[in-house]
């Protein structure tokens, strides 16, 4: 099992960065791949990022693309999201999940989720 919590979250003004980390429970968390969902207010939750136990990351085709960085360290358990140059579009509930070794991009394929941190980017 793995347990999930993320942080970071908060009210900032556009142009700002935030960096979201999430911190998973579990001695093996270098056999997992790690993503970030967000989801908007009335909108479907939407893949951000992924990254491999390897290092190896994908990001979303529009979302924060160019402007999210996402990062791990496997010795203390926690996978980060750089953000830059945040736009009132990015505000929603970044959403922490895990799957084991290999990223998707897909929702369905991920077993473990945090609770969600919200980010609310004013204009």
């Amino acid at each position: 099992q793995v347990q999930l919590t993320e942080s970071g979250g908060g009210l900032v003004q556009a142009g700002a960065s935030l960096r979201l980390s999430c911190a998973a429970s579990g001695r093996t968390f270098g056999n997992y791949a790690m993503g970030w969902f967000r989801q908007a207010p009335g909108k479907e939750r939407e893949f951000v990022a992924a990254i491999n136990w390897s290092g190896e990351a994908t990001y979303g085709s529009d979302s924060g693309k160019g402007r999210f960085t996402i990062s791990r360290d496997n010795a203390k358990n926690t996978v980060f999201l750089r953000m830059n140059s945040l736009k009132p579009e990015d505000t929603a509930v970044y959403y922490c999940t895990a799957r084991q070794y290999y990223y998707s991009r897909l929702e369905s394929d991920y077993n473990y989720w945090g609770q969600g941190t919200q980010v609310t980017v004013s204009s």
